[in-house]
């Protein structure tokens, strides 16, 4: 478990170094940076998937965790950045794990852009939803985020990370990659898209935390499920 986390750190720091140069260096060639962030993604999948042999239940449970939080991003579809999928994202990393989280995050991105329209942002979304997921469940055993305000604010504060991680893709889509006065306008322009996002994390949250912790957690001891040490 100890070498899959390292495992892990390691598969995100090389896709964040991946972000970084491409976005610096890149202007126009921003489907190659896609496909290049899509596979830094699904490292920590393979990796993960390839070193332990997961019982269909738990397939099942991840399958059905990602409907609901695709399925969830529809019905506020009018509203932009006010989506449940961020809540529910966290709370299947926190009750499950890292791997549990990152894998919800990323597939819910993928599922639901079937109906909201797939595209090179597509990746980036998998990449932001993926690492809210696996920064939620390899925290989920400190004791602050067994605390209700400390995971409000965890939710907060991914709310702009989220934005942030966006708005890298806005930046290479226009070109503006190497004109910082371009770059700190587009993070200036999305700042109230990034506090609506923030807080509806914090009201999302605040509404299910209780209750689906306790199913999800229930499920987890009464059937083993993702529950590895």
């Amino acid at each position: 478990m100890e070498r899959s986390r390292r495992w892990m750190i390691a598969s995100a720091a090389f896709s964040l170094i991946v972000l970084i140069l491409f976005t610096t260096m890149m202007d126009e060639h921003y489907m190659l940076l896609s496909f290049i962030l899509v596979i830094a993604v699904l490292i920590p999948f393979f990796m993960r998937f390839e070193r332990r042999k997961m019982e269909t239940r738990e397939l099942v449970l991840l399958a059905v965790l990602t409907a609901v939080a695709a399925v969830s991003r529809i019905p506020f579809a009018a509203l932009p950045n006010v989506k449940p999928v961020s809540a529910i994202v966290i709370l299947s990393g926190l009750v499950f794990g890292g791997e549990a989280g990152f894998i919800v995050g990323a597939m819910s991105a993928l599922v639901s852009n079937l109906y909201f329209g797939q595209g090179p942002w597509t990746p980036w979304q998998m990449f932001a939803w993926g690492m809210m997921g696996l920064t939620a469940g390899m925290l989920r055993r400190t004791w602050w985020m067994n605390k209700k305000p400390a995971l409000l604010a965890f939710g907060f504060i991914w709310g702009f990370l989220f934005g942030w991680i966006m708005n890298l893709w806005v930046v290479v889509d226009t070109a503006a990659a190497g004109n910082w006065h371009s770059v700190v306008l587009v993070y200036i322009q999305s700042f109230y898209f990034d506090l609506a996002h923030a807080l509806s994390n914090v009201v999302f949250l605040a509404i299910l935390a209780g209750g689906w912790i306790k199913v999800l957690k229930r499920f987890r001891k009464k059937y083993g499920l993702l529950d590895r040490k």
